[in-house]
């Protein structure tokens, strides 16, 4: 088999990253993997795998007859079989397949918003995807708005799972206290609510003065960012709280984290979870997406409704307070982790629907 995985740039996001993922893990399982970027390259270009075939479009605009030559040449010169659109690159698969219509085409859907999917854009995804073979979700929610409102009969829901690609020589090193430090591992934006986590810290903060707060995740530098970091100021947060970008050593940041958190209002099934997992990390995390399939409060973490800081802030101080339970809990989601969410049990049946349903 020979796959394409496309996707609209390289910065650290979710979809970005499993984009990589993807495209890494099939390098050693089948003829031939590639990775075409369509619009910007980042900070994942240096964990694409050697194996893997890239190419960069320096796409401009939403039709750019130059990147779309490249990557008809790219697909046809590489014999391409089927060619797999991350998120919102499935309009350039599309205009590939009407000058090249023996690709099969497949559209896996990161939208990170499924709590609110009633007030999401569709119409050019109505246009487009009757072209595709299959639709991949990477959670239940999509995957039942796919078949329902979009009417597409082949769609599969498939876990992200965490990358096994060594890190780069980067080595950041994280202020505060070894042993005390609390990590929030999401990109600046709306959703993944940090005002939640400014409010709880500034209740650690007056409990366990020690603690400190250490976000990292990519920073778009807009008006969110410029709210988290005047109320880190008004809360009198700069010494308990702390901004690092997006980072490429995330292993080497997770092995300075004690606790590890997410305070989401929507999501799918985040990256970030399955790092925490991956690394034995004790979790206190929101209750939406597909969180709860992977978190089972009390059992190998604290699942809090979204929106909620005084359960949030509870469930964060016992374990703070509880260095057992946090060893518990670490293993118990590690477990979870990889047990349901590795590379080889999603590569199984991500090949397997392949071929059954996309010849």
């Amino acid at each position: 088999m020979r796959i394409l995985q496309i996707i609209d740039s390289l910065e650290a996001g979710g979809a970005e990253r499993m984009a990589v993922n993807y495209a890494n893990a099939l390098a050693e399982k089948i003829d031939f993997s590639g990775l075409v970027v369509s619009r910007k390259e980042g900070s994942l270009l240096n964990q694409v795998h050697p194996k893997v075939a890239y190419l960069f479009l320096n796409k401009k605009g939403a039709i750019d007859f130059r990147a779309l030559f490249a990557l008809r040449k790219f697909a046809i010169d590489n014999k391409v079989e089927v060619i797999h659109a991350h998120s919102t690159s499935f309009f350039l698969a599309f205009l590939l397949k009407l000058s090249c219509p023996s690709l099969q085409l497949i559209w896996h859907d990161h939208y990170g918003d499924s709590e609110f999917l009633a007030e999401r854009p569709s119409l050019a995804l109505r246009i487009t995807l009757p072209f595709f073979s299959g639709i991949i979700a990477v959670n239940q929610h999509l995957k039942n708005w796919a078949e329902q409102k979009m009417n597409h009969k082949n769609v599969i829901y498939l876990p992200n799972f965490p990358s096994k690609v060594s890190e780069t020589l980067e080595k950041t090193v994280l202020k505060g206290i070894q042993g005390k430090r609390i990590l929030s591992l999401a990109n600046l934006r709306v959703q993944k609510n940090h005002f939640l986590l400014l409010e709880v810290a500034k209740k650690i903060q007056f409990s366990h003065p020690d603690y400190t707060f250490h976000l990292v995740g990519k920073d778009f530098e807009d008006e969110y960012s410029n709210q988290i970091k005047k109320l880190i100021q008004d809360f009198n947060l700069e010494n308990t709280v702390f901004i690092y970008g997006s980072r490429q050593d995330i292993s080497n940041v997770l092995a300075q984290s004690t606790i590890a958190v997410l305070t989401s209002q929507s999501e799918g099934l985040p990256v970030a979870l399955l790092e925490y997992g991956w690394h034995e990390k004790p979790v206190v995390v929101t209750n939406v997406g597909e969180i709860p399939l992977l978190v089972q409060d009390g059992e190998n973490g604290f699942l809090v409704e979204a929106g909620n800081m005084e359960s949030f802030y509870n469930s964060l101080v016992q374990l703070i307070e509880n260095e057992i339970l946090q060893y518990n809990f670490g293993k118990a989601f590690q477990k979870t982790v990889s047990d349901n969410y590795s590379e080889e049990t999603v590569m199984i049946h991500y090949l397997d629907w392949l071929q059954k349903y996309n010849k």
